[in-house]
């Protein structure tokens, strides 16, 4: 019997940008602790505004945008409210038109991962949703800056 090795928390320095995020009153369910649907906000949260703020991409007037096309998530320790996160951020593969995301979920000052996954985005054109030829270069440069091997 082939069995998959269990996923473990990654640790900080395995990320190149880290964003800060508040969880909300709203995000805890009933267990007492945030809503797995929440972690995957905060990816989308951390991967779009490092890239709006590098000038890579205008989600309103841009000539990209990027759709998930898969995603995924391995949990190890609860975060709640009012705990704040920070939510570290590195590429793992830069593709044609698609970007391999690794994202990192940290409970304040902590140094192992309370959960992280993997988030791939594929760039297309805003009017056809076709996939782009090629990411602009200015793009892929910023990509390049948080880039870590797999």
């Amino acid at each position: 019997m082939n069995q998959l090795a269990r996923a473990q928390p990654l640790l900080r320095n395995q990320f190149k940008v880290f964003k800060s995020i508040s969880t909300r009153w709203m995000d805890n369910d009933c267990y007492g602790h945030v809503n797995n649907v929440v972690y995957y906000s905060w990816f989308d949260t951390a991967v779009n505004s490092y890239l709006i703020e590098e000038g890579v991409l205008d989600p309103n007037a841009g000539s990209t945008i990027g759709l998930v096309v898969s995603s995924s998530c391995n949990y190890f320790d609860p975060i709640s409210y009012p705990q704040p996160v920070d939510v570290g951020i590195a590429v793992t593969r830069i593709g044609r038109s698609s970007v391999e995301y690794r994202i990192g979920i940290f409970a304040q000052d902590s140094v192992q991962s309370s959960a992280w996954g993997k988030f791939v985005h594929v760039y297309v054109s805003p009017l056809t949703r076709k996939p782009v030829d090629q990411l602009p270069d200015t793009f892929k440069l910023s990509l390049e800056n948080i880039y870590v091997p797999a």
